[in-house]
């Protein structure tokens, strides 16, 4: 069957410098060639009959295409906040459950600490320089005003009293950086009572995604304590194949047909994994009351509108890979021509493609290996 082919090789061969230049980018990685990147077969009837190839005619397509894939629920990096210990210490209790919701402010979790004690004696010891450094600058200010000690004496007093006060506001924002509240410091400030712990509240409203200490257990300062996220909206990551990345754009509607929800497309992948030849596109969705969760596995399906673009529906099986293209065989009156085409969805029955084709063109969908082993012999001749 091959052979009654390759006899029409020599009027083939013209075609061959066409081949040795050919891009070998990846299949879709390329604005749809015309009909001058086609590769031409010719056959006769009589040829095609003993070969078994079938056609069949190319339907056009209005409206939508949906692209359906995998995807990986995810929280969005700006909702996520980590709750960091205050100080070095020992985790005294952890106040909320892991998927519990809190509040902004509420009581999450009590450290107590060493450094904490010190730090609040030294700001006490700050408090009481200030205070006399003030007391100094008010006694030097009475003998300036009454000629009794130089001006350069009162200058430099001044500075003192406010070098003083710089140092006791540095310590309150240390203490207020350990968690207290100002409530707590003014307590310490009028009753000089030390604490030895501390109440760590939650920075937002928002879900408990993961605890990273548990009770009895030794942190340093800066240490992850808890981890809340606020889980709306949440994030899609979809791995998308780098044939199917040219038809996808930002803001292109995506469904999740199993929870009744969709949303948008808001970033797409500049690069692809080198083991899975996928990039990732990131939709953003509606939780739907709670029903998706981080993590979940889910099929997302992304409707590509045509703007404009001319696009078929041809049957899955004519569609071949050659070269690192795709390709059908067109019917003409030669026998048939191997046009490169951007395959947009496939289904196990039909796929939806652009490329320069007609609404009177018919495609081989039968009795392909035959194309298919010319169009890789001319690679060889």
């Amino acid at each position: 069957m091959t052979a009654l082919i390759t006899s029409k090789r020599i009027v083939a061969s013209l075609l061959l410098c066409w081949l040795s230049l050919g891009n070998a980018a990846s299949v879709n990685a390329g604005p749809v060639a015309d009909q001058s990147s086609d590769v031409v077969i010719p056959l006769e009837e009589r040829e095609i009959r003993t070969a078994g190839i079938g056609t069949s005619p190319v339907v056009p397509e209005r409206g939508e295409t949906e692209l359906s894939l995998p995807g990986t629920v995810a929280i969005p990096p700006s909702q996520l906040r980590v709750v960091a210990a205050p100080a070095n210490g020992l985790v005294e209790a952890v106040l909320v459950a892991t998927d519990e919701n809190v509040t902004a402010g509420q009581p999450i979790a009590r450290l107590r600490s060493p450094d904490l004690v010190e730090a609040q004696r030294q700001y006490l010891a700050a408090m009481a320089d200030e205070a006399l450094a003030a007391d100094r600058l008010r006694r030097i200010r009475f003998l300036w005003e009454s000629r009794a000690t130089p001006e350069r004496e009162l200058r430099v007093v001044e500075t003192e009293a406010i070098n003083a006060k710089s140092r006791l506001d540095e310590r309150a924002q240390i203490l207020s950086l350990m968690e207290m509240s100002d409530a707590d410091i003014e307590t310490l400030r009028s009753s000089r009572r030390i604490l030895s712990s501390v109440t760590v509240h939650a920075p937002i409203t928002g879900t408990v995604v993961r605890r990273d200490a548990s009770p009895g257990q030794r942190v340093e300062a800066a240490a992850p304590v808890i981890s809340l996220a606020s889980l709306e909206p949440l994030w899609i990551n979809i791995q998308v194949p780098a044939a199917r990345l040219p038809a996808l754009t930002a803001g292109q509607t995506v469904v999740i047909p199993a929870y009744g929800v969709q949303g948008r497309v808001v970033r797409i992948g500049r690069t692809v994994d080198a083991s899975t030849q996928s990039a990732m596109a990131v939709a953003e969705i509606g939780s739907a009351n709670g029903a998706i969760r981080p993590g979940l596995a889910v099929l997302a399906t992304i409707r590509i509108s045509q703007n404009g673009a001319a696009q078929w529906s041809v049957p899955a099986t004519s569609i071949v890979r050659h070269r690192d293209r795709a390709w059908v065989f067109v019917k003409d009156p030669q026998g048939f021509r191997a046009r490169p085409v951007q395959v947009i969805s496939e289904t196990a029955r039909s796929a939806s493609v652009r490329g320069a084709l007609a609404a009177d063109d018919e495609v081989a969908d039968r009795g392909i290996i035959a194309l298919l082993s010319e169009l890789a012999a001319l690679d060889k001749d």
